[in-house]
């Protein structure tokens, strides 16, 4: 799925927003779900147990002269008198290089109970606060055009925009054992209005579902795990008319992770990541299928989890067996 219809040049992008009485936007999105677990769904937070700090950064379509670049931090642990884990999430989404900037804040709380031995449960809720801008001062109009000169008049476009903030909810489940996992998530629950004019420009609800598992392979290693797992995803995605299908497979042996995903009717991904015991970085493509083919120059994203040390406890917290990345 396009994460929004390509735009020849950063005036175009905002004048579609600010042009329609009545619109709906679509989220940016990461091509490394798991390596973004809070973004993703909340009821992850608290799933490593102890401290983890996660860093993305995302750069799509960079051959464009509006692209679009998407950066998010999150920090999120377990905690044990509040039976979950608590989360802070922190999302800036520049599109035409910073013309019409977004910006969000989100705590996280998940719950988490165990069914049985085998098989937890974990219940996320989110509360954000967002809050979006249209710089007009980069925005180029028509009758700003001279034919053999270019651009030396001053428009008489009336500056229009600005900035406008609101509260949002969200809101997930994640079910796993000690080797698969499956989720769901729904974002914009009160479906915030973001119109930078008169009028309403809903953000309507995005529903995730996702699954997957970790198939150890071959002979055990030092530590009684597997040296070589290999974990089969999918994850399935809509909000208003879009629709995304990501299948995908990754393969872990000792510090290396390589992982392939095909996003439907839109691009192939290509992943590589090194992990050791307390950080995690991946760097991923994405090789455009669609009409857009090489003019785009794909998507680059790269992530790091920094993972810390907490005491051990008396009860057993079991993680999730999710990807890496």
């Amino acid at each position: 799925m396009k994460r929004r219809t390509v735009l020849c040049a950063a005036q175009w992008l905002a004048l579609a927003i600010l042009a329609p009485l009545s619109a709906t936007a679509q989220d940016p999105q990461f091509t490394q779900f798991y390596a973004n677990p809070l973004y993703l769904n909340p009821a992850f937070a608290g799933t490593a147990r102890c401290p983890r700090v996660v860093l993305n950064y995302r750069n799509q379509w960079p051959a464009l002269s509006g692209t679009f670049v998407t950066t998010s931090a999150s920090f999120d642990q377990d905690v044990r008198g509040i039976m979950g884990g608590l989360g802070l999430l922190v999302t800036n989404d520049q599109a035409g290089k910073g013309t019409l900037s977004t910006s969000t804040v989100s705590g996280i709380y998940s719950y988490t109970q165990a069914i049985n031995r085998k098989f937890s449960v974990k219940v996320g809720f989110q509360a954000s606060y967002f809050q979006k801008s249209l710089d007009w001062n980069k925005l180029t109009f028509g009758d700003q055009i001279d034919p053999n000169r270019g651009f030396i008049y001053t428009t008489q476009d009336v500056p229009r925009g600005g900035n406008i903030g609101g509260a949002d909810f969200s809101a997930g489940v994640l079910g796993y054992t000690d080797i698969f996992f499956v989720g769901f998530a729904a974002h914009h629950l009160t479906e915030p209005n973001e119109s930078l004019i008169v009028g309403t420009s809903k953000m309507p609800r995005k529903f995730t579902g996702h699954a997957g598992a970790s198939i150890p392979l071959g002979m055990k290693g030092k530590y009684g795990a597997a040296k070589t797992k290999i974990s089969p995803n999918i994850l399935y995605m809509t909000q208003a008319q879009f629709r995304q299908l990501n299948l995908g497979l990754y393969i872990d042996h000792g510090p290396i992770i390589a992982g392939v995903w095909y996003r439907s009717r839109d691009a192939f991904i290509a992943l590589i990541g090194f992990h050791g015991e307390r950080f995690k970085f991946g760097y991923s493509y994405d090789v455009t299928t669609s009409k857009l083919t090489t003019a785009t120059a794909g998507s680059h994203e790269v992530s790091l989890t920094l993972q810390f040390n907490c005491k051990k406890k008396r009860r057993r917290v079991r993680t999730v067996p999710c990807p890496t990345f």
